[in-house]
């Protein structure tokens, strides 16, 4: 229903972002949108969680939208705000997940005098987003917003910032509401599929590798079953491991840092590759010579929901620019071979080989205690982490459940777990939510236990705590072995940490203590947080650093 009655810009604003579905923003408080904050206050429909600091307001919003499909709201005030808001963009565009920052701004009549706080957030942002903007006239805000949803949702989805200046939401106007907007979709052309068809019917070794965005439960049912009445052996690119259950029995596991040899090899020997919705980026292809731009000896199929992605940086035998549900069910329809390939089997066999963590003599084994997780945890467990090498051991031996079971930022930022797990709890309440975090990852934005416990979030929070910056030490001792140079820490007590917050805590000195104090961390409800005090000679779960310094 269209509202022509005059408004102030903050109470226009807020009755777009009702119209588009939003019920939930998270927002770092600043005086440069007060009209806002104002207009919120008769708004219940939105739900307004109040972050510590703007890194974690940006984070929950990617997580909040990589959940919903539809871009998650972040508001901070200009400058400093900003400016620590800006990594959070960074991931939505990296990851591929639809996100919109509105970013209070000077007045109108403050701009380009370096007023207090100033910047230029098109030109700061124009390189980190999809688009940038200002809006200076408060009648067309309708018009920004609509187009804010549909740029962030439509094609390769990512990230929008809309700068709006204080005074622009103090103002009065008259203007027609816009409608609600919904991604405009690609659709398969049946010549393209019936090709498709016909090339992995030929291929002798072909395999999938699945990713990116703009995957929807309809899809992730369709492309799995797809794939399973043709035996297609099916690999997710780094940090999608969720884009179809790890039970299927075609799953062939991840790429990515520390994938199995395997699979790597299967890769390498494939004589088809077919990759939907995936970029295939950097960390994927292990800097593009797992599957090489030009690909002699293999046929690329690529799929993806933006034009633009297509021949552009891989050259495509065949490219398919389609919406990832449109493109599954189109895929499923497929008459299939009688038999499957075994080849899907023998991939899931390798895959469970790789996935089952043996013993290993370190006071804290993490790949047991993922054991332990995965025999006391829901299958559909959310586990959100940020950057560091404790992730993969949960990237190697958890098995994820289907879409949106997993929370982790491709682009390799640190903090993003605790903030994720925020987001997760809040749209996910009837879910198990795990954030795992390193010692240094985990201090990037672990104020937002505060916020967990303002607004009641269930999560278990585990903590690997081995006393340093544990991806660059690795490096580090590979380059240049025992000389040690800033890559050590000195921590809290985490587990008091967490209390100090109101949470329950218990600190794990040794994997025995691991399973006992999982249970009744699951037991209890709120804020839950194990302190993992583990041994940095274990640095990865694939080597040790005394391994590295005798090469």
């Amino acid at each position: 229903m269209t509202n022509s009655k005059t408004r102030t810009g903050g109470r226009i604003l807020v009755d777009q972002l009702v119209i588009q579905g939003c019920d939930r923003i998270f927002s770092v408080p600043g005086e440069s949108f007060l009209a806002v904050l104002d207009a919120l206050h008769d708004s219940p429909q939105i739900q307004n969680v109040v972050c510590r600091q703007e890194g974690g307001v940006t984070f929950m919003a990617c997580a909040d939208g990589t959940l919903t499909g539809r871009p998650g709201i972040a508001f901070v005030t200009r400058g400093p705000g900003a400016t620590n808001a800006s990594i959070g963009v960074h991931v939505a565009m990296q990851d591929s997940q639809p996100m919109i920052l509105f970013i209070g701004d000077v007045d109108r009549g403050m701009k380009d005098r370096e007023g207090f706080q100033e910047v230029d957030f098109a030109a700061m942002f124009g390189p980190l987003c999809k688009w940038a903007a200002r809006i200076d006239e408060a009648a067309r805000i309708p018009e920004y917003v609509a187009r804010a949803f549909n740029v962030a949702m439509s094609g390769r989805p990512g990230p929008v910032v809309l700068a709006l200046p204080e005074d622009m939401l103090c103002e009065l106007a008259e203007t027609l509401d816009r409608p609600r907007v919904d991604p405009v979709v690609q659709a398969t052309h049946p010549d393209q599929m019936t090709d498709l068809a016909d090339r992995l019917a030929a291929a002798k070794a072909p395999i999938a590798i699945i990713g990116g965005a703009g995957w929807t439960a309809e899809a992730a049912r369709d492309f799995q079953s797809f794939t399973e009445r043709w035996g297609l052996p099916v690999a997710a690119g780094f940090r999608r491991q969720d884009a179809i259950s790890n039970s299927s029995p075609v799953w062939a596991g991840n790429l990515g840092y520390g994938p199995s040899p395997k699979l790597v090899a299967r890769i390498k020997a494939a004589d088809l590759v077919l990759a939907v919705g995936a970029r295939l980026g950097e960390a994927t292809t292990d800097s593009y010579t797992l599957v090489t731009p030009d690909h002699p000896g293999q046929t690329l199929i690529h799929v993806h929901p933006d034009p633009d992605e297509l021949n552009h940086v891989y050259r495509a035998d065949l490219a398919i620019c389609a919406d990832m549900t449109c493109f599954a069910q189109s895929a499923a329809a497929l008459p299939a071979p009688t038999e499957p390939s075994p080849e899907g089997a023998q991939a899931h066999a390798e895959w469970q080989a790789w996935n089952t963590p043996a013993p290993f003599e370190t006071k804290v084994d993490l790949g047991q205690c993922v054991a332990a997780m995965r025999d006391a945890l829901p299958a559909d467990t959310i586990i959100c982490n940020g950057a560091g090498n404790f992730s993969g051991w949960w990237h190697r031996y958890w098995p994820y459940g289907g879409l949106g079971t997993q929370l982790a930022p491709t682009a390799g930022a640190m903090g993003y777990g605790p903030p994720a797990a925020v987001a997760a709890a809040l749209r996910r309440p009837d879910k198990t939510v795990v954030a795992l975090a390193g010692d240094g990852d985990f201090m990037m934005n672990g104020q937002e236990l505060a916020t967990a416990m303002q607004y009641g979030c269930n999560i278990i929070v585990i903590v690997v705590d081995n006393g340093v910056y544990g991806t660059i030490r690795m490096h580090q001792e590979r380059e240049y072995p025992t000389r040690v140079s800033g890559t050590g820490l000195s921590n809290p007590d985490f587990a008091a940490l967490a209390r100090a917050y109101g949470g329950w805590a218990a600190t794990v000195e040794t994997t025995a203590e691991f399973a006992p104090a999982l249970t009744e961390a699951k037991g209890r409800s709120g804020l839950r947080l194990l302190h993992l005090k583990t041994d940095p000679d274990r640095i990865s779960a694939g080597t040790t650093i005394s391994a590295l310094r005798a090469k």
